[in-house]
């Protein structure tokens, strides 16, 4: 865990860093968006090579986006190396970090599905690290704007209303031993204290997920880190493996220390 804050951490200082130097970055060019990049691999994986992706991970997310504070990107990892963990990073955002799914024993880690906040024009970054500690990361360019200072509702009471509740339900039938895909939603607004409350004028303090657990009939699934650029109620599609009927177990935690969890029954969620 302490390791994980320390990325997060460091990718931030590099952003702040840069966007120290004036408000241009959105209109920059390829080179420039080069040279951020390459300053955020030497904060996140400092001294490890990073490999094209191609064949092993593929990140897809719409060029334009029609909200830029729910943009959906879907990662595939679907080469045949076993994935044991990717990191998500949108190098114009505030935390550039926005997520790192380490993958357990009951997961099928070929495809994740999530929303984020997308600040400005930017490169993202899909990192596959396989079992072997190998780095593979995907690109795409997406042009979007403002989606980490978009409020998460119309006030911050009524964003506020049922956090922490979840659904989940699995795409397709249910079959013992093979992968399933399964869609969980959690009820959090993400506050990352740069949204101005809309009758108050202040800016809301931050309060967004830290973590999230999935765990199926006690092994892992995955656990997730992840930062202020996470979309208000945030979605996210994966996939594991049920070798029976059982209970899948999520557990969120956010980052004023409140921890919430819900258990489902699969089938029959």
């Amino acid at each position: 865990m302490g390791s994980v804050r320390y990325l997060l951490l460091a990718a931030l200082v590099v952003s702040m860093a840069q966007f120290c130097v004036g408000p241009a970055y959105a209109d920059d060019d390829e080179a420039a968006r080069a040279d951020r990049w390459k300053d955020l691999q030497q904060a996140i994986f400092p001294g490890r090579p990073l490999k094209d992706g191609g064949g092993l991970i593929r990140l897809d997310a719409p060029p334009r986006a029609l909200d830029a504070a729910l943009v959906p990107i879907t990662i595939d990892m679907t080469g045949g190396k076993r994935v044991k963990g990717v990191y998500v990073v949108i190098d114009g955002n505030p935390s550039p970090l926005a997520a790192h799914f380490t993958f357990g024993p009951k997961a099928d880690p070929s495809s994740l599905k999530m929303r984020v906040r997308v600040d400005q024009y930017t490169n993202m970054h899909a990192i596959a690290e396989t079992q072997d500690g190998q780095l593979f990361v995907a690109t795409k360019f997406v042009k979007a704007a403002g989606g980490c200072s978009a409020p998460a509702g119309a006030d911050d009471d009524a964003a506020l209303e049922d956090i922490g509740r979840m659904k989940l339900h699995l795409i397709g039938d249910f079959a013992a031993g093979k992968s399933e895909q399964a869609v969980l939603m959690v009820r959090h607004p993400n506050f990352n204290g740069m949204q101005m409350n809309q009758i108050t004028r202040y800016y809301t303090p931050p309060r967004f997920i830290r973590t999230i657990d999935a765990t199926y009939e006690g092994g892992s699934i995955f656990h997730l880190d992840s930062d202020i650029s996470l979309s208000t109620d945030p979605v996210i599609t994966f996939g594991f493996v049920p070798q029976a009927k059982g209970q899948m177990k999520i557990i969120v935690r956010d980052s004023k220390d409140a921890t919430f969890d819900h258990s489902f029954a699969v089938p029959g969620v």
